[in-house]
């Protein structure tokens, strides 16, 4: 089984669709397998992350915002792929540093996840952008 998500994004964010992905694979009764899911782009990332606590998803930002600062900051002066922007190819930078895929197991109907874990794509780009995750069932 296979379907696909679009996540609307409104700048640099973790977007959480747990949700989502859980109302699908009770909708196709899902039982046992394994879920993969494939974010289709090459300037964000797919991660499984807490989600009780909205300081871990400003902390991971913060982090990585100082970690990879945009192509306009000084120390990205060596950087030549500015085409689109200067947060592009560090967009890039971080969707290579961080999963582009996921695989989640179900066992008894239920997504295998922790108490506070949630499934996020991790935006990185400024501007708006409409993201499609692949999710596949085996």
């Amino acid at each position: 089984m296979q379907t696909e998500f679009a996540i609307a994004t409104t700048g640099p964010g973790l977007y959480e669709f747990t949700q989502e992905v859980r109302a699908w694979q009770r909708d196709q009764q899902i039982s046992d397998g394994v879920l993969t899911l494939f974010v289709r782009h090459t300037s964000c990332s797919l991660l499984i992350q807490e989600n009780a606590d909205p300081e871990v998803q400003g902390d991971l930002q913060a982090f990585f915002r100082r970690l990879v600062p945009p192509t306009s900051d000084p120390a990205m002066s060596y950087i030549r792929h500015t085409y689109e922007g200067p947060d592009d190819m560090p967009a890039h930078i971080k969707s290579a540093m961080m999963p582009v895929s996921l695989t989640i197991p179900v066992a008894d109907g239920e997504m295998v996840l922790g108490t506070w874990q949630g499934i996020y794509l991790f935006e990185h780009r400024e501007a708006p952008h409409r993201r499609r995750v692949a999710v596949h069932f085996c």
